[in-house]
C-alpha cells in the first residue's frame, strides 16, 4: 500500500467478524476472477491486510492512538 506518509508493516492478531472477513473474500473473488482451472489466484489474508490498513489511514487511526482515553476501555 502507498501513501505519501511514511508507514510500517506490523503483523498482528486482528478481531473482526466473520461476516467482515467473507466479505473481504467475496469482494477479492469478484475483483481477481477465477483462472482457466476455475481456481482463484488472490491472497485473500493479503487483501484483509490492505483493506484494514485503508481503513486506519483513512479513519485517522494515529489521533485515536494519541488520545490517552482510549486506552482506558
Amino acid at each position: 500500500m502507498s501513501t505519501q506518509q511514511d508507514t510500517l508493516i506490523v503483523r498482528v492478531n486482528v478481531e473482526m467478524t466473520a461476516a467482515s472477513l467473507q466479505a473481504i473474500v467475496t469482494n477479492a473473488k469478484k475483483l481477481s476472477g477465477p483462472d482457466e482451472r476455475g481456481g482463484y489466484r488472490i491472497d485473500t489474508a493479503d487483501k484483509a491486510g490492505e483493506m484494514i490498513s485503508r481503513f486506519l489511514l483513512e479513519n485517522d487511526f494515529e489521533s485515536f492512538v494519541k488520545d490517552i482515553e482510549n486506552y482506558r476501555r
